[in-house]
């Protein structure tokens, strides 16, 4: 599609086919729990099979976080300049060949460095995606409705992803798992290219080059309002992944919940920010992204004290479920509007907005996730983890104000 017959009007949302649109976006924006979790029921296997220790081959998950991290403040900037379509494209393309690539990697340093290459190239989706949806809409309530939808999918997809890894593993080995997900990049890669269109004309770019990234940067983390619903959002999503990391261990280890079980757990909490988000985004035109937003803050930060009052007092399973529950669920509510609201300021740079706010969470999500472990199947630093995380984002929250 070219550049010249594509607006850019505030109720582009409303067009036909935008459903689909969406839907790409939202998948685009799940390349990062894809990446990391889809295959870790795999994980001892790739151990034994590349005859590597057990700490090498969890690696290979770290430096995927790393790429996912870091990439998104490549990837932003780069968009900015060039527009969305070609480093989107490009992007989406690497992940597909790396991820071949990796189902056929001969030892694990050959890994190590395609998943890193897997992680910078799915985080051009992450960042590029969100950035799209700023381009469409000037009105922050209208891009948090989008940003509810991509926050539905992404939110989601990192509770499914490891069952959907084990149910290949079923029919196939670790091997398996890198070849579904090119299979998935592939798709994505047609999607894209067929459905989704420019949405930054070319007088709305700038000239691109590492200065021209500096200074966007330095005006973003020169912007209070910006770094503080960055660090409300990134510490959100930091929440939610010390969570997935640790509830395993504290629920089926400390409670003795069976896996059968456990996977409810999850699917329910699934479920709740699904539900936060839909009545979120239904929400938002009536009475406002910043009320929502701190509803759900004042949401997570009482799911955090919840979760941590029971585990000091030993209250039992059902208000840490319960607290739990209320964690994921604000996350549904609250990094939609968190994102429509940092990025509302800047429109000109909406990339590297996008981009730094995912180096944000990724990376406070990469520090704040193996905390959850510190104390083997202990509830504690899940808890003492997640309240900090919470009442940190509302302290963030408030310095934005």
């Amino acid at each position: 599609m070219s550049e010249q017959t594509v607006a850019v009007p505030v109720d582009e949302g409303r067009r036909a086919g935008a459903p689909l649109v969406l839907v790409l976006l939202g998948a685009l924006s799940a390349f990062g729990p894809l990446c990391m979790d889809m295959y870790l029921p795999g994980l001892p296997e790739l151990s034994d099979d590349l005859a590597t220790p057990a700490w090498a081959a969890q690696a290979t998950v770290s430096v995927c976080m790393a790429g996912l991290a870091a990439g998104q403040i490549v990837a932003g900037p780069i968009s900015d300049a060039r527009g969305r379509r070609g480093p989107l494209l490009a992007g989406v393309g690497v992940f597909t060949l790396s991820s071949l690539l990796c189902a056929l990697a001969p030892s694990i340093v050959v890994l190590l460095l395609l998943r890193l290459v897997q992680g910078l190239a799915g985080a051009a989706g992450i960042a590029i995606a969100r950035a799209i949806v700023r381009d469409r809409h000037d009105d922050p309530a209208h891009a948090a409705r989008e940003f509810a939808i991509l926050t539905v999918i992404s939110g989601v997809a990192p509770i499914l992803a490891p069952s959907l890894g084990g149910a290949v593993l079923e029919v196939g080995d670790w091997r398996a798992i890198f070849v579904v997900l090119a299979g998935v990049g592939l798709v994505l890669w047609l999607g894209t290219w067929r459905v989704i269109p420019e949405t930054l004309p070319r007088e709305r770019r700038h000239g691109g080059g590492l200065a021209q990234t500096g200074r966007a940067i330095a005006v973003l983390v020169r912007d209070r309002g910006f770094v503080g619903l960055a660090l409300a959002c990134g510490l959100s999503f930091g929440a939610m992944a010390v969570y997935i990391a640790g509830s395993p261990f504290v629920l089926e280890h400390r409670h003795g919940i069976g896996p059968t079980v456990f996977a409810v757990v999850f699917g329910v909490n699934a479920a709740g920010l699904i539900a936060s988000s839909w009545v979120g985004r239904t929400l938002v035109a009536r009475v406002g992204a910043p009320a929502l937003l701190a509803g759900g803050q004042a949401m997570q930060v009482a799911g955090g004290a919840l979760v941590l009052v029971t585990v000091l007092a030993g209250l039992g399973l059902a208000p840490l479920l319960a607290g739990l529950f209320l964690v994921v669920s604000a996350t549904g509510v609250l990094v939609p509007n968190a994102t429509a609201l940092a990025m509302a300021d800047h429109p000109e740079i909406a990339g590297s907005a996008s981009g730094v706010l995912g180096l944000v969470a990724f990376g406070l999500g990469a520090v704040l996730a193996p905390l959850a472990g510190v104390a083997g199947d202990s509830a504690l630093p899940m808890a003492i983890t997640i309240f900090a995380a919470a009442t940190g984002g509302a302290v963030a929250l408030r310095a934005a104000r």
